[in-house]
């Protein structure tokens, strides 16, 4: 680890110089000699650090949104050439040009504090060897040498010798204890921060072998910081927990404020955003409206949560612009002043249109008229039958006016019987058979 720290000796001395400059205004608050003081410096140093990353962490972000666009793409060339290793580099590598993505982006701010940290390693390695190094001269040696953080050295390690830690002037169980704890917060921060990343800002449409090795890095890291950080000084410690929380609280706000499309926090964001837009009517935020604008932009190929916002927004009467800005529906405007139009007759018009409306039947009600008119059918048409036969009964001629031979007496109970069962007139015109009682 000395030889690692040693080639980044050419940044230990701006190193140096930022934590004594720090130390020069919490020493006067706290006292020079205390672990305030140092442990305050150092975590500034970290906080400086991390702003001048900003750019890059932001170049991150971009990459690895970019990164995950091209899963898709990845997975069809894998599965394409998955017998010819070397067409497979070349078509992997012929994708991220014409995409202008960089696999190497994502690992930009760890690469760009890594020469900090060894550095600033180094550094407090010197202060537990007595040795000066950079601009930390004898006194500020002997100040920092003093410095105790929970009772535990800045230069003291969780695997130091009791000599080494009685010349520090502490114990060996007050060193374990504080270094223990640390590096389980340590591995804890990391654990919670590449966890939040893989379920909340993971686009879940698409599973691919990426996010399988984001999911085994989950585990790794954790076992890996563990490891190292037996080896690491109380000063280095501070500094690598300061940074994962750090780390920890960013990823946070991104979630929060600017999601992964088709992540579980995308469909979070969209919702608390369709509440705002649709109880103030606009947009305020200009991060807000660029997403609205991306959302716009895509049309078909939005996903399903950004379809449910856009619905959303026109049962609401409002519709979403190219330039991210949200504006009253054509249609609801219209409707409104419709509206109004009708409010001004008052309400004797609204009370009168709403009389015009047929009442609604029940199911038991629409049934027993359906019968209703079932049971009629037969009786109309008994009815219309025997309206005709009538009319059939006066176009026929009297019987006086009939001969002499058809004035016969007949037999009782023979033919007028059978000729009213039978329903037929002798020389006349057929009286038609009446329809039955069935």
């Amino acid at each position: 680890m000395d030889t690692i720290a040693s080639l980044f000796s050419f940044i230990t001395t701006p190193v140096s110089w930022v934590i004594v400059q720090f130390h020069a205004v919490y020493g006067a608050i706290f006292g020079p000699d205390t672990g305030w003081a140092w442990g305050l410096s150092i975590v500034s140093l970290v906080i400086l650090i991390r702003i001048c990353l900003i750019p890059l962490f932001v170049k991150q972000i971009k990459a690895t949104r970019a990164m995950q666009t091209l899963q898709p793409e990845m997975k069809k060339i894998q599965e394409r050439y998955k017998n010819d290793k070397q067409r497979q580099s070349e078509e992997m590598m012929k994708l991220y040009k014409e995409s202008g993505t960089n696999p190497l982006s994502s690992c930009l701010p760890i690469l760009a504090q890594s020469p900090f940290f060894f550095a600033l390693y180094h550094v407090l390695n010197g202060i537990a060897s007595g040795t000066t190094i950079g601009v930390i001269n004898e006194s500020l040696l002997a100040s920092a040498r003093k410095a105790h953080i929970f009772g535990a050295p800045l230069a003291a390690k969780f695997k130091d010798s009791a000599d080494t830690v009685h010349a520090l002037g502490a114990t060996v169980t007050d060193v374990r204890v504080v270094t223990a704890l640390m590096i389980v917060l340590m591995s804890a921060s990391q654990f919670y921060t590449q966890r939040q990343l893989m379920t909340k800002n993971v686009d879940t449409t698409v599973k691919t072998p990426f996010m399988q090795q984001q999911k085994m890095l989950m585990y790794v890291f954790p076992v890996m910081f563990a490891v190292f950080g037996i080896n690491f000084p109380v000063g280095v410690l501070v500094y690598w927990l300061t940074t994962n929380v750090w780390t920890m609280g960013q990823q946070m706000y991104v979630i929060h404020n600017n999601p992964t499309p088709g992540s579980k926090a995308q469909a979070a964001y969209l919702e608390r955003l369709t509440k705002h837009v649709t109880h103030h009517g606009k947009v305020r935020r200009r991060s807000e409206k660029t997403i609205v604008k991306a959302i716009v932009a895509k049309g078909r190929d939005r996903n399903e949560f950004e379809r449910k916002f856009i619905n959303a927004l026109n049962k609401a009467g409002l519709a979403a612009q190219a330039d991210g800005n949200v504006l009253q529906s054509t249609a609801q405007a219209a409707a409104q002043t419709e509206d109004g139009a009708t409010t001004t007759t008052g309400a004797a018009g609204t009370a009168a249109a709403r009389r015009q409306q047929p009442k609604r039947q029940s199911k038991a009600q629409r049934q027993s008229g359906a019968a209703k008119q079932a049971g009629d059918s037969p009786s109309l048409e008994k009815s219309d039958a025997l309206e005709e036969s009538d009319a059939l009964d006066e176009s026929v001629e009297p019987e006086d006016a009939k001969p002499a031979a058809a004035k016969q007496p007949q037999k009782p109970g023979s033919g007028t019987r059978s000729k009213a069962q039978s329903g037929q007139r002798k020389g006349g015109p057929q009286r038609p058979k009446s329809p039955s009682k069935k």
